[in-house]
């Protein structure tokens, strides 16, 4: 049997978008979320800075630095979500034009066919390098908050120790 002759070749050009579109879908969910979390944290190390107690000057400094750690993360989480509505945006053309080719290709409009089938092609290929791009913006904010992370677990455990000394 010849390939165009093979409906699943169709159905696999629309599927295999369509689960990509709702790949980004999640990982968009979860990202918004990630940049929720990470915005709440530096309003919360904000108010800390600026509040009104007088705190020792290692503590202001951690603060600080933990409030540029947010900011960056944050640029982070939001270039990713914007790569990942792109990413969104690239499945769902591919899977339309994909689907509007399949319906064109029994018309016998070759030029229409391969029109869509480019634009399918060029929609799925600027998708996956932006849901790559975004994976690695994820992969850099999350080595940002386990450093962040790590940091304050060697200030808490020298605190505990200087307090077991005394």
């Amino acid at each position: 049997m010849s390939p165009d002759a093979n409906p699943f070749a169709a159905l696999s050009l629309i599927v295999a978008p369509a689960i990509m579109t709702n790949a980004c879908t999640v990982l968009a969910m979860s990202t918004s979320n990630r940049l929720a979390r990470t915005a709440d944290r530096a309003r919360e190390l904000s108010r800390e800075i600026e509040g009104p107690e007088v705190v020792a000057d290692d503590v202001a400094a951690r603060r600080s630095r933990d409030l540029g750690v947010a900011e960056a993360r944050s640029l982070l989480l939001l270039r990713a979500l914007r790569s990942v509505y792109v990413a969104l945006t690239g499945f769902s053309i591919a899977t339309l034009a994909s689907l509007l080719g399949a319906t064109f290709v029994a018309s016998g409009q070759s030029l229409v066919t391969m029109t869509l089938e480019s634009a399918a092609i060029l929609a799925g290929a600027l998708a996956v390098a932006s849901l790559v791009y975004a994976s690695v913006l994820l992969v850099r904010e999350t080595r940002l908050a386990v450093a962040s992370l790590q940091e304050r677990a060697a200030a808490a455990q020298l605190r505990a120790r200087r307090h077991g000394q005394a």
